[in-house]
């Protein structure tokens, strides 16, 4: 498929939200039951991800022996993480979601990537080594970020897919905006992070997440978010209190040298 020209962000939440259904078929891998589906709407022709996954269990015992209480899967999350990576100046990594519902039922409807070389599962069977570049390093440290930000407790090598040009795209968020406020153990944060992002987060507040989340989450879920922010902030305030801003802080402009006149 050709790539799609660029669209305004309004331009194509329309087209996702609007354009008819022309062919369909079930994605290769994930357990949701994900469709891809391609939208036509006569002037551009273009696929998407469409996800009706809606599951509660008050006990959820996971593949590995792991037990969670108040266990939530659903479509609604991959929104939310699309609509909050926005508020955060990430949302250029995570492909667009909208609600729309197709022969009575409702998901969401996601950008399908253009220009994907391969997962970072698939980069790593193929022993692909990555580059040297501080511009990885970055990128892997906010997907770090975002990942304890939104409790995320799915997030696998699957998801997490490289363009040719070593850029990273998250897709796929529906087990995350757990409850819990703390974070998780088995990826903690790094200890260094982008300098727009953190200012980003400590802007956050109650009121920004309740009318861009409140369609999609509950409110312990948007509390625990702010939870979590803190903690993230206090994290990396501590590491420049240590350290200084320019062992943490990542793409911060260059400093220009003052001349000195002899």
């Amino acid at each position: 498929m050709k790539p799609a020209p660029k669209l305004s962000d309004s331009e194509e939440e329309l087209f996702l939200k609007t354009a008819p259904i022309t062919g369909r078929r079930k994605t290769p891998v994930g357990t949701t039951g994900a469709l891809r589906v391609t939208l036509s709407d006569g002037k551009l022709t273009h696929d998407a991800q469409f996800q009706t996954i809606d599951v509660y269990k008050p006990v959820f015992h996971g593949a590995e022996g792991t037990v969670e209480k108040n266990f939530r899967d659903t479509y609604k999350f991959n929104i939310a993480a699309y609509r909050l990576g926005t508020l955060i100046g990430i949302g250029n990594m995570i492909p667009m979601s909208v609600e729309r519902e197709v022969e009575g039922k409702t998901g969401s409807m996601t950008w399908w990537l253009d220009n994907i070389w391969m997962s970072e599962a698939e980069r790593r069977d193929n022993e692909i080594k990555p580059p040297a570049s501080q511009f990885w390093v970055d990128q892997l440290n906010i997907v770090r970020v975002f990942d304890q930000l939104i409790y995320n407790t799915d997030r696998n090598q699957g998801n997490l897919l490289i363009s040719p040009e070593w850029k990273v795209y998250l897709i796929d968020h529906t087990r995350a905006f757990r409850t819990t406020v703390a974070m998780q153990p088995k990826n903690p944060l790094p200890n260094r992070v982008d300098y727009k992002m953190l200012k980003a987060l400590r802007q956050l507040t109650l009121g920004q997440l309740n009318e861009k989340l409140g369609g999609y989450l509950r409110p312990e879920e948007i509390s625990a978010i702010l939870g979590r922010r803190d903690i993230i902030v206090r994290h990396f305030d501590n590491q420049i209190k240590q350290n200084g801003e320019d062992a943490v802080l990542t793409g911060l402009p260059r400093k220009t040298p003052e001349a000195v006149l002899p």
